[in-house]
């Protein structure tokens, strides 16, 4: 054995010695990886090549990411759409991060566009700097906050807090698993081009030149740093000349460049094997935009912290949340929609006034059980169905038809019981008469659960940030906040009945309750006219037609029961045979009639369809733009038009201004409107943006309940100009 194996051999030991003292000192736990950040889509850890590092050495980490079939996470320039991976660094003193090291993209076609990311799996590494002054046997913590969308048919943002407990020694001691999965993925990085390229106006086409590939090369794409240089999604043809390659490319219709070298990275088959090459090109001066502002990611240059707006709403603390939701909650009970079915519990306290303390608190708990019962069903299905990648938020049941005139069923029968014709479970007849009966207290609780089910068209001020805040949050944060709005919202009605003094206010039981108890029956009524214009809008003539079928089935089975009840055995069993056949043939022409419309969701006129692409076109042309997000179900939305958005004076100083008016309309499912709502911190509608008249300009967001001249003022500061100007003139 030489010496100089003996010495390999002596140094391999003490590193490995080194680590297993390291792991046997008390508390001195040490993780080359950092817990798993989970979603169905992605699971995202932190690697260290290092368990413990040395004082002036650099070392490398990388974030991994697993993702789930079908989904992509995105390189430093997304392509068409999506945004890149971001690392936010938490670092003890002296320490540095580098840049992400990008990996060679894949283009991943969505037509009509292309992205540019990964898709299954991909390591981003980072270099960490140590200092020299750090001290052997000094404990450290790396902390990164990483920040990522994720896309199939729909895109979701997700983020990941990663922790590395690492200690620092007189000589680095390697993680073996991690550093030889970090050192793959390194050898695997774009490597430096031998040769420098050259981009050049080709007629209204761009030439990249390439003279380093003399050999012809198979799969040849270019992917600029630059978002703004070409159309990614256009065909990219390579010819072969003696001097080299020329990649022929289309040029962007957002051109813009405002340097004179560019970056990017090329891959190829050459043989049958992969390659990448990143690479810099020298671009023709006629090119260059000397004016430009735009700003292309960088591999090497990029800052060691990249910090990553987000959206007001989502600075959200969790007792703020919890705060916002129980205030909307109670706000919830001043809502037209919900004004009906309370309607319906006032009239029992009314007919308790006179019945026993302990009776009257029991309706108002079971009323509580009742909404909270409803909030955690709806809060489940939320969570659950986010966690499954759907885009859903608030209101959500009421964007299927066959559910909407499932509801205006129910608000007819109770509209008829309320008026006599039919009675269900134990009456309510004289004062207190049914609060002890089993009807009586399933009536309590199923009046908190319908109360819950027509709130959801509605969004009180406060409920869109905390709801907002709770759809971006763990489930058991999320469950928390929702049963801040059930408290909220039963609040009223179980303070009443813990309050007999109130109670005892009301007249005595008479006439007067019979003529209130068939009153109550028209808001049933009106709401249930209000759901049938909802199908209308989602299903067109076919949801009418539906709905009105429905409501005609639902009144014959009333009195197919109603006959049964007095009828003998074999009477009864042909009834219900008939009753169980039409409820049946009902239930499947609603599903088969009430078909979500495919019609265009603007409004004739001035009014456009929204698309994130319309308002970056807009804005390009100097307009301010007001966008809309609102639903047909949504009773808040349709107050807001009413009261301000239709007012002449806000349409004057629209045009006055040149305000180019957009509405997202979420009657009907959208995933792409749900994912802007997320993007706002909104989980639901109304939503109310106004983006300046400057490309690329950031939005305002408007309280969720307009004032005519809250628009003018908006819309003046859109356009850079006082808001009297859109009144007085210039």
């Amino acid at each position: 054995m030489t010496e100089d194996m003996v010495e390999r051999i002596t140094n391999d030991l003490l590193r490995r010695g080194l680590l297993i003292l390291a792991l046997l000192l008390p508390g001195a736990a040490l993780a080359a990886e950092s817990a798993a950040v989970t979603s169905p889509r992605v699971t995202a850890t932190l690697l260290s090549s290092r368990d413990v590092v040395a004082p002036g050495e650099r070392f490398q980490v990388a974030l991994s990411q697993k993702i789930a079939k079908g989904w992509h996470t995105y390189w430093a320039n997304p392509g068409d759409s999506g945004e890149p991976t971001r690392i936010a660094w938490t670092l003890p003193t002296g320490f540095n991060a580098g840049a992400i090291q990008w990996p060679a993209p894949k283009a991943l076609p969505v037509e009509p566009l292309v992205n540019f990311g990964f898709s299954d799996a991909v390591l981003l590494p980072v270099e960490i700097s140590v200092p020299e002054g750090a001290q052997p046997g000094e404990r450290l913590t790396l902390k990164a906050n990483a920040t990522w969308l994720v896309c199939e048919k729909i895109c979701i943002p997700e983020e990941g807090s990663f922790t590395l407990d690492l200690k620092v020694g007189t000589a680095p001691v390697a993680d073996e698993a991690a550093q030889s999965r970090i050192d793959a993925a390194r050898a695997a990085l774009p490597q430096p081009a031998a040769f420098r390229a050259k981009l050049t106006q080709d007629g209204d086409a761009l030439a990249l030149a390439l003279p380093g590939l003399a050999q012809p090369v198979e799969e040849l794409r270019y992917f600029p740093l630059l978002e703004t240089l070409i159309e990614h999604a256009a065909p990219q043809t390579a010819t072969n000349t003696a001097g080299g390659t020329t990649l022929q490319l289309t040029r962007s219709s957002s051109f813009k460049v405002g340097e004179t070298e560019l970056g990017g990275v090329i891959t190829y088959r050459e043989a049958g094997v992969p390659r990448a090459l990143s690479l810099m090109a020298d671009v023709e001066p006629a090119l260059v935009n000397s004016t430009a502002a735009a700003e292309a990611p960088q591999i090497a240059k990029a800052p060691a912290v990249v910090r990553v707006a987000t959206a007001p709403e989502s600075n959200l603390t969790l007792w703020a949340a919890l705060a916002f939701a129980f205030a909307g909650g109670l706000i919830l009970n001043l809502m037209p929609c919900v004004l009906p079915v309370l309607f319906i519990k006032a009239l029992g306290f009314a007919q308790a006034a006179q019945a026993s303390r302990a009776e009257v608190r029991e309706q108002g708990l079971l009323f509580l059980c009742g909404v909270l019962a409803s909030f955690i069903i709806l809060a489940g299905a939320v969570i659950t169905l986010a966690a499954l990648g759907t885009s859903i938020g608030w209101g959500f049941q009421l964007q299927s038809p066959p559910v909407v005139i499932a509801l205006a069923v129910i608000m007819v029968l109770i509209g008829l019981n309320l008026l006599g014709a039919f009675e269900i479970g134990g009456s309510v007849q004289g004062a207190g008469h049914g609060l002890a009966s089993s009807g009586g207290r399933l009536g309590a609780f199923m009046t908190g659960g319908l109360a819950v089910i027509v709130a959801t068209p509605c969004t009180a001020p406060f409920m869109g940030a905390a709801m907002g805040y709770a759809v971006t949050q763990p489930p058991q944060i999320a469950l928390a906040v929702f049963l801040a709005l059930a408290l909220g919202f039963a609040a009223p009605v179980v303070i009443l009945s813990f309050a007999p003094g109130w109670l005892r206010m009301l007249p005595k039981p008479g006439r007067w309750m019979v003529i209130l108890k068939q009153a109550f029956a028209f808001p049933m009524f009106a709401t249930a006219t209000w759901l049938v214009w909802v199908a209308s809008v989602q299903a067109g003539p076919g949801g009418v037609l539906a709905a009105l079928a429905a409501i005609l089935a639902a009144g014959f089975l009333v009195w197919l029961l109603g006959l049964g009840r007095g009828a003998g055995g074999r009477t009864r069993i042909a009834l219900s045979a008939v009753a169980l056949f039409v409820a049946v043939s009902a239930g499947a022409f609603v599903l088969q009639s009430a078909v979500p419309s495919a019609t265009d969701p603007a409004r004739a006129g001035e009014i456009e369809a929204w698309s994130p692409e319309r308002v970056s076109a807009l804005q390009a042309e100097g307009r301010p733009v007001f966008v809309n997000f609102t639903a047909a179900w949504c009773i808040t939305c349709l107050a807001n038009e009413r009261v301000a958005l239709v007012r002449q004076e806000v349409k004057d100083a629209f045009a006055k201004l040149n305000v180019a008016y957009l509405k997202a309309d979420w009657t009907n499912r959208n995933a792409t409107i749900a994912a802007a709502l997320a993007e706002h911190g909104r989980a639901g509608v109304p939503l109310y943006l106004f983006y300046p008249g400057t490309r690329g300009g950031q939005a305002e967001v408007l309280p969720q309940l307009l004032t005519t001249d809250m628009l003018i003022e908006a819309a003046g500061r859109a356009a850079g100009k006082e808001a009297k100007t859109a009144q007085n003139g210039p």
